[in-house]
């Protein structure tokens, strides 16, 4: 499970409300680069800029997005996204 105490500081941050559920995704320190989050969440994910781990880039704006946000979360091979980051 990722934890929120050990997040990479460039992912975006705070968070957003969609369909009545606040969330506040973020790639934590166990990442090893895969790219299943961006493949799964595009629209939220990317690799980070020194190429070393993936970050969440821009927080969910639609059911859309939030479900494919959730389907990288559970692909995720190491368990390194969470949606109980600081918001």
């Amino acid at each position: 499970m990722a934890d929120p105490n050990d997040v990479w500081p460039d992912n975006v941050g705070g968070s957003s409300t969609v369909g009545g559920k606040r969330v506040a995704f973020y790639v934590d320190r166990e990442c090893i680069l895969c790219s299943v989050c961006s493949e799964c969440a595009p629209e939220s994910f990317r690799m980070s800029d020194d190429g070393d781990h993936d970050i969440c880039f821009k927080q969910p704006a639609d059911e859309r997005e939030l479900r494919a946000c959730y389907d990288a979360m559970a692909n995720c091979p190491v368990e390194a996204i969470g949606d109980d980051g600081p918001g």
